[in-house]
Protein backbone atom coordinates (compact mmCIF):
# COMPACT_ATOMS: atom_id res chain seq x y z
CA UNK A 1 0.00 0.00 0.00
CA UNK A 2 0.96 3.29 -0.95
CA UNK A 3 0.79 6.10 1.67
CA UNK A 4 0.50 8.82 -0.47
CA UNK A 5 -0.18 11.82 2.00
CA UNK A 6 3.13 11.23 3.34
CA UNK A 7 4.72 12.90 0.42
CA UNK A 8 3.49 16.20 2.18
CA UNK A 9 4.07 15.31 5.80
CA UNK A 10 6.72 17.04 7.25
CA UNK A 11 7.13 14.48 10.14
CA UNK A 12 7.21 11.37 7.58
CA UNK A 13 9.46 13.21 5.56
CA UNK A 14 12.09 13.59 8.43
CA UNK A 15 12.64 10.19 7.80
CA UNK A 16 13.96 10.51 4.36
CA UNK A 17 16.03 13.41 5.46
CA UNK A 18 19.24 12.05 4.85
CA UNK A 19 18.77 10.95 1.57
CA UNK A 20 17.46 14.19 0.45
CA UNK A 21 20.10 16.43 1.96
CA UNK A 22 22.72 14.14 0.22
CA UNK A 23 20.68 15.08 -3.45
CA UNK A 24 20.42 18.43 -2.57
CA UNK A 25 24.18 18.65 -2.14
CA UNK A 26 25.10 17.58 -5.29
CA UNK A 27 25.45 20.71 -7.11
CA UNK A 28 27.91 22.17 -4.60
CA UNK A 29 29.22 18.70 -4.41
CA UNK A 30 30.41 19.11 -8.57
CA UNK A 31 31.86 22.56 -7.47
CA UNK A 32 33.41 21.46 -4.56
CA UNK A 33 35.47 18.29 -6.79
CA UNK A 34 36.25 21.40 -9.57
CA UNK A 35 37.86 23.53 -7.10
CA UNK A 36 39.89 20.89 -5.42
CA UNK A 37 40.91 19.82 -8.99
CA UNK A 38 41.81 23.21 -10.47
CA UNK A 39 45.39 23.56 -10.07
CA UNK A 40 45.75 20.44 -11.65
CA UNK A 41 43.40 21.49 -14.33
CA UNK A 42 45.09 24.05 -15.18
CA UNK A 43 48.43 22.81 -15.86
CA UNK A 44 47.40 20.48 -18.34
CA UNK A 45 48.04 21.02 -21.87
CA UNK A 46 47.47 18.84 -25.11
CA UNK A 47 50.47 16.68 -26.25
CA UNK A 48 50.17 13.50 -28.74
CA UNK A 49 47.40 11.88 -28.82
CA UNK A 50 47.27 8.26 -27.49
CA UNK A 51 46.61 5.40 -30.23
CA UNK A 52 43.27 4.77 -28.21
CA UNK A 53 41.96 5.53 -24.38
CA UNK A 54 40.77 2.93 -22.37
CA UNK A 55 38.48 3.97 -19.47
CA UNK A 56 38.26 1.05 -16.96
CA UNK A 57 35.99 0.53 -13.88
CA UNK A 58 32.49 0.59 -13.93
CA UNK A 59 32.18 4.02 -15.17
CA UNK A 60 33.78 3.73 -17.72
CA UNK A 61 30.94 3.51 -19.65
CA UNK A 62 30.21 7.22 -18.53
CA UNK A 63 32.88 8.42 -20.13
CA UNK A 64 32.22 6.91 -23.35
CA UNK A 65 28.69 8.26 -23.46
CA UNK A 66 30.54 11.66 -23.21
CA UNK A 67 32.68 11.33 -25.61
CA UNK A 68 31.72 8.96 -28.12
CA UNK A 69 30.57 11.51 -30.85
CA UNK A 70 33.59 13.73 -30.62
CA UNK A 71 36.72 11.33 -29.83
CA UNK A 72 39.34 12.17 -32.22
CA UNK A 73 40.37 8.22 -31.42
CA UNK A 74 39.34 5.05 -30.34
CA UNK A 75 37.16 4.93 -27.33
CA UNK A 76 36.94 1.66 -25.11
CA UNK A 77 35.13 1.45 -21.53
CA UNK A 78 36.22 -1.77 -20.42
CA UNK A 79 34.50 -2.36 -16.92
CA UNK A 80 36.33 -5.90 -16.75
CA UNK A 81 39.29 -6.79 -14.39
CA UNK A 82 42.34 -5.55 -15.62
CA UNK A 83 43.31 -4.03 -19.20
CA UNK A 84 42.85 -5.12 -22.63
CA UNK A 85 45.30 -7.17 -23.94
CA UNK A 86 45.88 -4.73 -26.94
CA UNK A 87 46.45 -1.67 -24.55
CA UNK A 88 50.27 -0.46 -24.17
CA UNK A 89 52.59 2.35 -24.12
CA UNK A 90 50.36 4.20 -26.94
CA UNK A 91 47.02 4.23 -24.92
CA UNK A 92 45.62 6.63 -22.66
CA UNK A 93 44.11 5.05 -19.46
CA UNK A 94 41.46 6.42 -17.58
CA UNK A 95 40.82 5.48 -13.80
CA UNK A 96 38.29 7.03 -11.67
CA UNK A 97 38.36 5.47 -7.68
CA UNK A 98 36.33 6.95 -5.12
CA UNK A 99 37.66 4.53 -2.58
CA UNK A 100 41.56 4.37 -3.95
CA UNK A 101 42.15 1.33 -1.52
CA UNK A 102 40.30 -1.46 -3.40
CA UNK A 103 42.56 -4.10 -4.28
CA UNK A 104 40.86 -4.26 -7.97
CA UNK A 105 41.70 -0.14 -8.39
CA UNK A 106 45.04 -0.54 -7.46
CA UNK A 107 45.82 -3.55 -9.64
CA UNK A 108 44.52 -2.05 -12.83
CA UNK A 109 46.18 0.71 -12.61
CA UNK A 110 49.74 -0.79 -11.69
CA UNK A 111 48.64 -3.14 -14.80
CA UNK A 112 48.52 0.26 -17.12
CA UNK A 113 52.14 1.19 -15.35
CA UNK A 114 53.82 -1.99 -16.21
CA UNK A 115 52.37 -1.77 -19.53
CA UNK A 116 53.85 2.06 -20.26
CA UNK A 117 50.39 3.54 -20.77
CA UNK A 118 50.04 6.95 -20.40
CA UNK A 119 47.10 7.32 -16.98
CA UNK A 120 45.10 9.75 -15.96
CA UNK A 121 43.65 9.11 -12.53
CA UNK A 122 40.78 10.59 -10.07
CA UNK A 123 41.14 9.15 -6.55
CA UNK A 124 41.71 10.48 -2.89
CA UNK A 125 45.10 12.50 -2.31
CA UNK A 126 46.13 9.57 0.52
CA UNK A 127 45.17 6.32 -1.19
CA UNK A 128 46.99 3.51 -2.53
CA UNK A 129 45.54 4.15 -6.16
CA UNK A 130 47.78 7.62 -5.74
CA UNK A 131 50.55 5.97 -4.53
CA UNK A 132 50.55 3.35 -7.40
CA UNK A 133 49.94 5.63 -10.27
CA UNK A 134 52.72 8.21 -9.44
CA UNK A 135 54.96 8.96 -12.33
CA UNK A 136 56.05 11.19 -15.53
CA UNK A 137 53.17 10.01 -17.40
CA UNK A 138 50.58 10.42 -14.82
CA UNK A 139 48.11 13.50 -14.63
CA UNK A 140 46.36 13.02 -11.03
CA UNK A 141 43.05 14.64 -10.25
CA UNK A 142 42.36 14.70 -6.57
CA UNK A 143 38.92 13.35 -5.61
CA UNK A 144 37.37 16.37 -4.38
CA UNK A 145 33.67 14.25 -3.42
CA UNK A 146 33.16 10.55 -2.90
CA UNK A 147 30.04 10.93 -5.98
CA UNK A 148 31.01 9.47 -8.69
CA UNK A 149 29.28 12.00 -11.00
CA UNK A 150 31.14 15.48 -9.32
CA UNK A 151 34.53 13.62 -9.95
CA UNK A 152 33.37 13.10 -13.33
CA UNK A 153 33.32 16.84 -14.43
CA UNK A 154 37.38 17.44 -13.35
CA UNK A 155 37.99 14.25 -15.27
CA UNK A 156 36.14 15.68 -18.52
CA UNK A 157 37.32 18.59 -18.29
CA UNK A 158 40.80 17.22 -18.14
CA UNK A 159 40.46 15.34 -21.50
CA UNK A 160 39.11 18.27 -22.94
CA UNK A 161 42.37 20.30 -22.17
CA UNK A 162 44.19 16.89 -23.43
CA UNK A 163 42.09 17.98 -27.28
CA UNK A 164 39.89 14.35 -26.29
CA UNK A 165 36.79 15.74 -25.79
CA UNK A 166 34.06 18.64 -25.50
CA UNK A 167 34.17 21.74 -23.16
CA UNK A 168 33.09 20.66 -19.68
CA UNK A 169 32.97 23.26 -17.15
CA UNK A 170 31.66 22.70 -13.93
CA UNK A 171 29.11 25.76 -13.06
CA UNK A 172 26.38 24.21 -15.75
CA UNK A 173 26.37 20.63 -14.20
CA UNK A 174 25.84 22.10 -10.45
CA UNK A 175 23.33 24.72 -11.78
CA UNK A 176 21.32 22.22 -13.87
CA UNK A 177 21.57 20.29 -10.07
CA UNK A 178 20.44 23.32 -7.97
CA UNK A 179 17.45 23.49 -10.52
CA UNK A 180 16.93 20.09 -9.64
CA UNK A 181 16.95 20.29 -5.86
CA UNK A 182 14.62 23.24 -6.30
CA UNK A 183 12.18 21.89 -8.40
CA UNK A 184 11.85 18.22 -6.30
CA UNK A 185 12.99 19.53 -2.90
CA UNK A 186 10.92 18.31 0.22
CA UNK A 187 8.87 21.11 0.87
CA UNK A 188 7.43 21.70 -2.44
CA UNK A 189 3.77 19.92 -2.34
CA UNK A 190 3.20 17.19 -4.95
CA UNK A 191 0.78 18.78 -6.96
CA UNK A 192 3.90 21.01 -8.61
CA UNK A 193 6.43 18.31 -7.58
CA UNK A 194 7.78 16.21 -10.57
CA UNK A 195 9.60 13.84 -8.82
CA UNK A 196 6.29 13.34 -6.31
CA UNK A 197 4.40 12.63 -8.52
CA UNK A 198 6.28 10.19 -10.84
CA UNK A 199 6.55 8.55 -7.52
CA UNK A 200 2.96 8.50 -7.02
CA UNK A 201 2.97 6.80 -10.39
CA UNK A 202 4.81 4.61 -9.73
CA UNK A 203 2.84 3.52 -6.58
CA UNK A 204 1.33 0.33 -7.70
CA UNK A 205 2.68 -0.36 -11.05
CA UNK A 206 6.63 -1.66 -12.89
CA UNK A 207 8.37 1.33 -13.96
CA UNK A 208 10.07 0.09 -17.44
CA UNK A 209 12.62 3.11 -18.12
CA UNK A 210 13.97 4.15 -21.52
CA UNK A 211 16.54 6.61 -23.16
CA UNK A 212 16.94 7.66 -26.14
CA UNK A 213 20.36 9.53 -26.45
CA UNK A 214 23.98 7.24 -25.45
CA UNK A 215 23.20 9.50 -22.41
CA UNK A 216 19.78 9.19 -21.10
CA UNK A 217 20.36 5.39 -21.58
CA UNK A 218 22.93 5.42 -19.17
CA UNK A 219 20.95 7.45 -16.83
CA UNK A 220 17.47 5.01 -17.23
CA UNK A 221 19.79 2.22 -16.19
CA UNK A 222 21.02 4.59 -13.07
CA UNK A 223 17.63 5.03 -12.42
CA UNK A 224 16.16 2.32 -12.86
CA UNK A 225 19.19 0.66 -10.06
CA UNK A 226 17.85 3.00 -7.52
CA UNK A 227 13.82 2.53 -8.32
CA UNK A 228 14.81 -1.22 -8.00
CA UNK A 229 16.19 -0.32 -4.47
CA UNK A 230 13.84 1.94 -2.88
CA UNK A 231 10.29 -0.42 -4.30
CA UNK A 232 11.63 -4.09 -3.98
CA UNK A 233 10.25 -4.72 -7.24
CA UNK A 234 12.01 -5.48 -10.48
CA UNK A 235 12.68 -2.31 -12.60
CA UNK A 236 13.96 -2.54 -16.49
CA UNK A 237 15.83 -0.40 -18.38
CA UNK A 238 16.75 -1.01 -22.21
CA UNK A 239 16.81 0.04 -25.76
CA UNK A 240 13.40 -0.02 -27.76
CA UNK A 241 13.67 -3.55 -28.78
CA UNK A 242 14.11 -5.29 -25.67
CA UNK A 243 11.29 -3.30 -23.88
CA UNK A 244 8.36 -3.00 -26.45
CA UNK A 245 7.56 -7.18 -25.94
CA UNK A 246 7.34 -6.25 -22.37
CA UNK A 247 4.80 -3.49 -22.68
CA UNK A 248 2.88 -5.42 -25.45
CA UNK A 249 2.44 -8.34 -23.52
CA UNK A 250 1.31 -5.93 -20.63
CA UNK A 251 -1.85 -7.44 -19.07
CA UNK A 252 -4.94 -5.75 -19.67
CA UNK A 253 -6.63 -3.50 -17.00
CA UNK A 254 -10.18 -3.97 -15.53
CA UNK A 255 -12.15 -1.79 -16.41
CA UNK A 256 -14.73 -2.75 -14.30
CA UNK A 257 -12.71 -2.46 -10.82
CA UNK A 258 -13.29 -0.25 -8.59
CA UNK A 259 -9.64 1.72 -8.05
CA UNK A 260 -11.03 2.59 -4.74
CA UNK A 261 -11.98 -0.57 -3.53
CA UNK A 262 -10.46 -3.02 -5.66
CA UNK A 263 -6.78 -3.63 -5.07
CA UNK A 264 -4.76 -4.73 -8.15
CA UNK A 265 -4.44 -8.72 -8.54
CA UNK A 266 -1.49 -8.11 -10.79
CA UNK A 267 0.85 -5.76 -11.45
CA UNK A 268 1.04 -3.58 -14.83
CA UNK A 269 4.07 -1.96 -16.50
CA UNK A 270 4.67 1.71 -16.87
CA UNK A 271 6.57 3.39 -19.41
CA UNK A 272 9.47 6.08 -17.53
CA UNK A 273 10.50 7.85 -20.66
CA UNK A 274 14.58 10.03 -19.91
CA UNK A 275 13.81 12.88 -22.19
CA UNK A 276 17.10 14.60 -22.51
CA UNK A 277 16.34 16.86 -25.30
CA UNK A 278 18.19 14.70 -27.79
CA UNK A 279 16.07 14.88 -31.12
CA UNK A 280 18.45 12.76 -33.58
CA UNK A 281 16.12 10.48 -36.00
CA UNK A 282 16.95 7.08 -34.48
CA UNK A 283 15.84 8.43 -30.82
CA UNK A 284 12.66 9.86 -32.10
CA UNK A 285 12.24 6.39 -34.54
CA UNK A 286 12.72 4.57 -31.08
CA UNK A 287 10.35 6.41 -28.74
CA UNK A 288 7.11 6.70 -31.75
CA UNK A 289 7.82 2.61 -31.56
CA UNK A 290 7.68 2.63 -27.54
CA UNK A 291 4.61 5.26 -27.41
CA UNK A 292 2.73 2.93 -29.90
CA UNK A 293 3.57 -0.44 -27.72
CA UNK A 294 2.33 1.38 -24.72
CA UNK A 295 -0.76 2.87 -26.66
CA UNK A 296 -2.04 -0.45 -27.93
CA UNK A 297 -1.41 -1.98 -24.26
CA UNK A 298 -2.87 0.67 -22.58
CA UNK A 299 0.26 1.06 -20.69
CA UNK A 300 0.68 4.92 -19.14
CA UNK A 301 3.57 6.65 -19.87
CA UNK A 302 5.21 9.36 -18.05
CA UNK A 303 8.20 11.56 -19.17
CA UNK A 304 11.41 12.83 -16.49
CA UNK A 305 13.32 15.88 -18.83
CA UNK A 306 16.27 17.24 -18.82
CA UNK A 307 16.79 19.11 -21.78
CA UNK A 308 18.85 21.82 -20.66
CA UNK A 309 22.63 22.47 -20.75
CA UNK A 310 25.64 20.65 -21.91
CA UNK A 311 25.22 16.60 -22.30
CA UNK A 312 26.79 16.07 -19.00
CA UNK A 313 24.58 18.26 -17.32
CA UNK A 314 21.61 16.77 -18.57
CA UNK A 315 22.60 13.26 -17.37
CA UNK A 316 22.88 14.74 -13.73
CA UNK A 317 19.99 16.24 -14.07
CA UNK A 318 17.45 13.11 -15.17
CA UNK A 319 20.15 11.15 -12.39
CA UNK A 320 19.06 13.62 -9.36
CA UNK A 321 15.48 13.57 -10.10
CA UNK A 322 15.16 9.83 -10.44
CA UNK A 323 17.38 9.98 -7.09
CA UNK A 324 14.27 11.89 -5.60
CA UNK A 325 11.88 9.88 -7.15
CA UNK A 326 13.16 6.98 -5.03
CA UNK A 327 13.18 8.34 -2.50
CA UNK A 328 9.68 9.73 -2.03
CA UNK A 329 8.83 5.93 -3.67
CA UNK A 330 10.24 4.46 -0.64
CA UNK A 331 8.59 6.85 1.86
CA UNK A 332 5.19 6.24 0.66
CA UNK A 333 5.98 2.46 0.36
CA UNK A 334 6.96 2.29 4.16
CA UNK A 335 10.17 1.35 3.06
CA UNK A 336 13.83 2.40 3.70
CA UNK A 337 15.30 4.99 1.45
CA UNK A 338 18.89 2.76 1.02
Amino acid sequence: MFFDASLDDDTALVGIDRVLREIAGWGAEVRRSCTVAADVLSGIRAGDRPRAVVAGGPDGRLFRAVLEVSCPVPFVAWPHAGLPGWAGPLDLVIVMCMNGNLQDEVDVVAEARRRGCTLLVAAPPSSAVREVSAGRDTIFIPAGSTDATAVAVPVLAALHSIGLGPAVEAEPVASALDDVAERCGPRVPTDQNPAKELALSLADDVPVVWGGSVLAARAARRVAEVLRAASGRPVVAGSDTQLVPLLAAAPRPDVFADPFEDAPTTSRPVLVVLDDGSDDDASAAARARLDDAAGRAEVRVHEMRAVRGPGIARFAALLATGRYVAAYLALGLGRSPY
